[in-house]
């Protein structure tokens, strides 16, 4: 499955140099406001060490990671949701994305200049939640007269209309659709066509001084902002440092700030839990590859992840757990101790799990 996280901030706070980090690309990344005007966009791999061991083993000509895709949407500002900025093009971009990483600005340099819209962390994260509130507003404000007169000559259509009603109110009060989880159930049941902006899973990412990456307190002080949303921790500086260096000098540098990986490596692992999702792992002489489902997946849901006729004429999964199989040392010593399963349809996938499918078509 695909997976695309709209990057999303106002001006100046650190989205381009973080996008260029995170995609190893070179888009401009400039001290003024809308230095990006479409949106650019990254695949980037996720980072999966048991590939690369995997592939030891199955002596694997290609390593295919599972991937995300980011996009870089131009910066927003207070008015976007009126057309301020190009705002209504901007936000319209966020619409086709799964979910949505807002940049924050905590850094302090008077030679980045600060957006008008811009004041401090908490104020920007309220000016962003606050455009897509009213983009929302104007897109079930759109919707619901049509409901509400169908509802009254086809009763099964009232569940829906009340939905949109409270999905208004809630909205009208200034509240993201995301900060009430039971209503935000019944949207995904009934309304999830509408795309709303404020019903996507965001995660906040503050662009931090690199002197305060281990600065407990800060961190604490950030997250209390848009708790209980997940935030991380990432000096863009930092960050485009680490692009310029081998693995090794990377881990030097990393280590030199208490620090075991990339804070870009977290944005990835963030979203997948985020979404609900996990990866299992195919092998063989040809290929390693990671695949990307959702948590709960049965078996043939994950073969459709290959191809539909995958799961269509699923038969079994032979299944290896990923450190039995290490432990083993090969696919032939893990059979000889037993390692290997058979599982049928209504096996539900595990994240380690190693598959080969059978299948009839």
């Amino acid at each position: 499955m695909s997976l695309s996280i709209g990057i999303v901030g106002l001006p100046n706070v650190g989205k381009s140099t973080l996008f260029n980090a995170l995609s190893d690309s070179s888009i401009l990344a400039a001290n003024y406001p809308f230095a990006t005007i479409e949106p650019n966009t990254g695949i980037v791999p996720v980072p999966d060490e048991r590939l690369d061991k995997l592939a030891d083993i199955y002596n694997s000509q290609k390593i295919i990671p599972a991937t995300v895709t980011f996009v870089d949407i131009a910066g927003l500002v207070a008015g976007a949701s009126k057309g301020e900025g190009l705002g209504n093009q901007f936000l319209s971009h966020i619409r086709s994305c799964n979910a949505i990483c807002q940049v924050v600005r905590a850094f302090d340099n008077p030679d980045v200049l600060r957006s008008e819209s811009s004041r401090d962390a908490k104020h920007d994260v309220e000016v962003i939640a606050t455009e897509l509130v009213l983009a929302d507003l104007q897109t079930i404000e759109k919707r619901l007269p049509r409901i509400e007169k169908e509802s009254r000559a086809n009763p099964k259509l009232k569940i829906i209309s009340k939905t949109l009603k409270s999905v208004k109110d809630l909205l009208d009060n200034g509240q993201p659709l995301w900060e009430d989880q039971d209503l935000l159930k019944e949207y995904n049941e009934h309304l999830s066509d509408l795309q709303l902006l404020s019903a996507k899973p965001i995660l906040y990412l503050f662009n931090i001084d690199d002197q305060d990456i281990s600065n407990q307190d800060k961190k604490e002080e950030l997250k209390t902002l848009v708790a209980p949303a997940p935030a991380i921790f990432v000096s863009a500086k930092l960050e485009d440092e680490l692009r310029g260096l081998d693995k090794n000098d990377q881990v030097e540098m990393l280590e030199s700030y208490g620090q075991k990986e990339p804070g870009l490596n977290k944005v990835i692992h963030e979203a997948y839990n985020m979404l609900g999702l996990q990866s299992y792992l195919t092998a063989g002489e040809k290929e390693v590859r990671a695949w990307t489902i959702k948590k709960g997946s049965t078996a043939p849901q994950a073969a459709g992840a290959i191809h539909g006729d995958f799961e269509r004429g699923f038969i079994a999964a032979q299944i290896i757990d990923y450190n039995d199989l290490i432990s083993a040392g090969s696919e032939q010593a893990a059979k000889a101790a037993g390692k290997i399963r058979t599982e049928g349809k209504d096996y539900i996938m595990k994240p380690n799990d190693v598959v080969e499918f059978r299948f009839n078509v």
